[in-house]
């Protein structure tokens, strides 16, 4: 292998410790090799950043281990070129496993130019990243106790579901909190509740409601009410949150809202994975492959077989 890198480091990273081998020396013959152990602590990360610096290593590179790599990532960004390695890609020969030489097999593989570096996107992508994934998995959860919420009404026999296409919507919420207060429901009463568009009657409503509703009912659609009710709050601080780190990227936004099918949420979720940059990826098919949309490719004995798309490790 032609070494193209003269001096270079390879981590193997762990939870407590990073193992750290340099290659450096000329081009054109065998490298010296140094091995040291670091704390994967603030100030033992700082310390491997000091010890490559004095080394004068210009490049290093990681496997993306779960989340232990970002650390690392985050005080040695910006005095490296940094490269960050898909442990399938990398794997090291069979039986010949251990830190030491995990670390010192990245080290070749990166002084021979042989590791194709992954997507990391800049930092303020990255915590607009943590924030849309993060709202998604609220809206799971919101969407989770509006089902249960579904469940324990119908085991009370009250049909609000039958009358009402959102039982969420402002006239399904007033006749919820309501029923959850305990009040009695009258005509008079449910006509100021339903807005004046829903389509059912008032006394289809009202029969729709007259069910057998119990205390325990009350309290588990209590549980569930203020469940939602929080994550619903805590999903609108965190859309104030995406939109002032969007406000760099308003063009980029405004130019995916206008993909149909595409609106601002969605347009918020492909800059937080993809980012803004389009030049880290090679061509419109790697980036496909990266998002893992395009099919693989398996051929044997000249006969192609059915695969299915790969889906790239996201960061």
């Amino acid at each position: 292998m032609e070494a193209m890198i003269e001096r270079c480091a390879g981590l193997d990273v762990h939870q407590e410790t990073v193992v750290a081998c340099v290659l450096l020396g000329p081009l054109d013959k065998k490298p010296k090799t140094s091995i040291e152990t670091f704390s994967t602590t603030t100030t033992g990360l700082l310390a491997l950043s000091d010890w490559l610096t004095t080394l004068q290593v210009s490049d290093v590179v990681m496997e993306s281990t779960g989340v232990y790599w970002k650390p690392i990532w985050n005080i040695l960004e910006g005095s490296f070129h940094l490269v960050l390695a898909n442990a399938r890609h990398v794997k090291n020969v069979p039986g010949r496993k251990t830190d030491v030489k995990d670390a010192e097999w990245l080290a070749k593989l990166l002084r021979c130019g042989l590791i194709e570096n992954n997507f990391v996107p800049p930092e303020d992508i990255r915590d607009l990243r943590d924030l849309t994934r993060y709202r998604k998995k609220l809206i799971h959860h919101r969407t989770s106790e509006q089902n249960r919420i579904h469940k324990i009404l119908q085991d009370a026999n009250i049909k609000l579901t039958s009358v009402l296409s959102d039982i969420f919507g402002l006239s399904g919420r007033r006749i919820l909190e309501a029923i959850l207060n305990g009040k009695k429901i009258e005509t008079d009463g449910l006509r100021k509740m339903v807005d004046w568009r829903t389509k059912a009657s008032i006394t289809d409503i009202a029969s729709a409601i007259n069910g057998r509703i119990r205390r325990h009912h009350r309290d588990m659609l209590r549980y569930h009410w203020d469940h939602m009710g929080y994550l619903e709050q805590t999903i609108e601080e965190l859309e104030k949150q995406i939109d002032q780190l969007l406000s760099p990227y308003r063009k980029e936004v405004e130019l995916l809202d206008g993909i149909p099918g595409v609106n601002k949420a969605a347009a918020a979720t492909f800059i937080a994975e993809m980012g803004v940059d389009m030049s880290v990826f090679k061509s419109a098919k790697h980036l496909a492959s990266w998002a893992g949309v395009s099919p693989g490719n398996y051929e044997s004995a000249g006969k192609k077989k059915r695969v299915k798309p790969h889906k790239e490790i996201k960061l």
